[in-house]
């Protein structure tokens, strides 16, 4: 292992470098076209969550849009847990990474050619999870803003691939910020049913039975995934549906998962009350404690610690 430095260190096309070092030409198809995917898993303990389901999901994504990485899926885990294990002396022993894969095509030759110059670019890198950011969310809950911003179509492209080209849900992202900016948005699909947010997934718990947006209008996340996986161990009934606004506003709790919050209380929608005064649901609840236990880490406290 190289010697250690008071920088991150990431992966960038078979080099292990500092961040500051990773250069991409401007004639990259990712920033030229928004051209390229990736995948994000986060660590627990400093040990990196279900890499393997990330990275499976990462080559779905690549198969969609065409892109050759030049590495197997193996050769990019092994590349993953060296960048991470580069990194871990610079991490707090409470804190914990995002870790990401990022590849684009290449860098274009000529205009609007779909051959790269040299290959895909691959970036492996991690980041501080923003815990003390957010904090508060685990004490007040999430309060969501649904947009006038639809999700992009199936028709145009698949959800189900996890593309670098972000500006939908960015958009929609600035519309519910002008309306409170602390909101998190999750967006309609074009029939007018919840799809998803941005890195998010939304569950709403009624009658002691989970229900959940069906996987073919949203990208499904691992943490989603998580959940389902928890509910069946619970025995807690859990059901992918279409759901309308009239599902969430009549929900007795709600939660949205995602890769670096795990589960998290929804506290509102479009201003409405989601429950009691507590949001944390008893659904909620079950779920969080059992997923805590899966994964050997209090996330909930792991947030809280920032308002001590």
């Amino acid at each position: 292992m190289a010697e250690l430095v008071n920088e991150r260190i990431a992966y960038h096309n078979g080099a292990y470098l500092p961040e500051s070092r990773v250069l991409l030409p401007f004639r990259d198809r990712g920033f030229l076209y928004g051209d390229a995917v990736f995948d994000t898993t986060r660590t627990f303990r400093h040990l990196v969550f279900r890499l393997a389901e990330h990275v499976d999901r990462l080559y779905r994504s690549l198969r969609y849009v065409r892109i050759d990485p030049g590495l197997s899926p193996r050769e990019m885990c092994a590349a993953t847990e060296e960048v991470l294990a580069r990194n871990l002396h610079l991490l707090d022993p409470t804190d914990d990474y995002w870790v990401s894969q990022r590849i684009s095509r290449g860098t274009a030759t000529v205009d609007r050619e779909l051959n790269s110059q040299d290959g895909a670019t691959v970036v492996i890198e991690c980041t501080p999870l923003p815990l003390q950011e957010r904090a508060t969310l685990y004490r007040d809950g999430i309060r969501v803003v649904v947009p006038a911003r639809r999700r992009t179509p199936p028709e145009a492209l698949s959800p189900q691939a996890k593309t670098s080209n972000y500006l939908n849900m960015i958009v929609a992202d600035q519309e519910v910020a002008a309306i409170d900016p602390g909101a998190w948005a999750v967006l309609l699909d074009m029939a007018g049913n919840l799809a998803e947010g941005r890195g998010s997934n939304l569950f709403l718990g009624r009658d002691g039975c989970l229900l959940t947006p069906p996987a073919g209008q949203l990208l499904p996340g691992i943490s989603r995934q998580t959940v389902i996986e928890i509910a069946g161990e619970l025995g807690i009934p859990c059901r992918e549906t279409n759901l309308q606004l009239f599902d969430a506003y009549a929900a007795d709790e709600a939660f949205l998962t995602s890769t670096s919050l795990c589960i998290c209380p929804v506290r509102s929608i479009n201003g409405a009350r989601i429950g009691g005064e507590d949001p944390f649901g008893p659904l909620t609840r079950r779920l969080i404690r059992r997923y805590s236990e899966r994964v050997d880490c209090d996330f909930v406290d792991q947030y809280r610690q920032y308002l001590r």
